[in-house]
């Protein structure tokens, strides 16, 4: 077997794998790869490229290929997605499927528009809902990949030694449009092992989530809480924007997240952010701080539409009736951390999410039964930061806007 058939028929294999979607995408592919050893580098990537393109565009690859076979589909993605040509995938193929192949090329099925822009039928109703005159804009940016972000620490370097830096080893990075600490690296290099990621220098972070961080906009000596931190990319750019001074709580229900900041956390050298794992919202320690916190963050748990760029397999893993359980579990969220606020406290709520019941109907739903907030103006306190955005009061942010 030849090195393309080789890496043609893992990737049908890799996709009978993934596609039953059970889980994250992205951890069924390592699953994949960590049994297939055997794999060299270059065909690592044609999977992994693959497995992704056929994510983003599912529905109008079924729909051309007439079928949902995991085979089929490689052979799809590959003439369609990877811009393979007919002669290259020959040598791969079997003669029925060398005739298949030119029939698929030529192929040109009358599409929905929901198709046409692989999502589902709900969720392409919901965004004409939501934004009805940039829907179409939306969802076809959310077919290219990701952009690779990159957030300086700015507690131990600033932009331009960073950008220098990597430029030195051949890694192209520029500024972020919005973020005054963020670069946007070119192609795909590996920062794993470079001696900005490993010193705590730079982390991976998206300009999106980096702006948040502005918003919050903590002081050095104040008393700070992010709700549900995760890994700890927003609770590392809150420490360093107090100068590692103040307290700075990281709480998260998820011991395996939590265990993820300890090691970005050690690289970052900041002694101000203490990681605590609770239970839930009502949690002890959640009730000790009540009434003693100055400012909290509440990056909720959510569908994830905003990040479809990076998790496509999310558009076909999510439904309208889970859309209705994260809304409830958002209210309780950020009614909880409102207790733990002083007079006079912060509170900023967000979600990687487009829709508005995630978003502005559980900040009505909020004020509307705390009559003690009000809602802030996230262009003016972003312009404090010498951040020029004004999207309205609220921060939205939209990959074909804004990038």
């Amino acid at each position: 077997m030849n090195t393309r058939a080789r890496a043609l028929a893992a990737l049908a294999d890799a996709l009978a794998a993934v596609l039953p979607l059970t889980g994250p995408a992205d951890g069924a592919l390592r699953d994949f790869f960590r049994a297939h050893r055997q794999l060299g580098q270059h065909e690592r990537a044609f999977v992994a490229d693959g497995v992704f393109a056929v994510l983003r565009r599912r529905r109008s690859l079924i729909a051309y290929a007439a079928t949902s076979a995991p085979r089929a589909l490689a052979i799809a993605a590959a003439s369609r997605e990877l811009g393979l040509s007919l002669r290259e995938l020959d040598d791969a193929l079997a003669p029925d499927e060398r005739a298949w192949a030119r029939e698929l090329k030529a192929r040109k099925p009358d599409l929905t528009p929901a198709e046409a822009v692989d999502l589902p039928d709900w969720l392409w109703d919901a965004l004409g809902k939501a934004i009805p005159a940039e829907r179409d804009a939306l969802a076809r940016a959310w077919l290219a990949p990701a952009p690779l972000d990159l957030r300086v620490n700015p507690f131990k370097t600033s932009r331009d030694a960073a950008r220098a830096a990597l430029a030195a080893d051949g890694i192209d990075a520029s500024p972020t449009p919005y973020s005054p600490f963020g670069l946007r690296v070119a192609g795909k290099p590996a920062l794993q092992r470079h001696r900005l990621f490993l010193d705590g220098a730079i982390e991976v972070q998206d300009e999106g989530s980096q702006l948040l961080c502005f918003l919050v906009a903590p002081k050095r000596s104040e008393m700070i809480v992010d709700f549900c931190a995760g890994a700890g990319g927003k609770t590392l750019l809150l420490g360093a924007l107090m100068r590692s001074q103040g307290r700075l709580y990281a709480f998260d229900v998820s011991p395996r997240r939590l265990a993820n900041l300890k090691p970005r956390l050690a690289r970052s050298g900041l002694s101000n952010v203490h990681p605590v794992r609770i239970a839930d919202e009502r949690d002890n320690h959640v009730k000790r701080l009540a009434g003693k916190i100055d400012r909290a963050l509440v990056d909720a748990p959510c569908s994830g539409f905003g990040t479809l760029r990076r998790n496509p397999d999310l558009k076909w893993r999510q439904s309208q009736s889970a859309i209705r359980e994260l809304a409830a579990k958002q209210a309780r969220l950020v009614a909880a951390a409102a207790g733990l606020l002083k007079p006079g406290g912060r509170l900023v709520y967000a979600t990687c999410s487009v829709l508005p019941d995630e978003n502005e109907a559980i900040v009505e739903g909020f004020l509307s039964a705390h009559s003690d907030f009000a809602l802030g103006d996230a262009a003016t306190e972003l312009s404090r930061a010498g951040i020029v955005l004004d999207t309205g009061p609220m921060l939205r942010l939209y990959p074909h806007r804004h990038g």
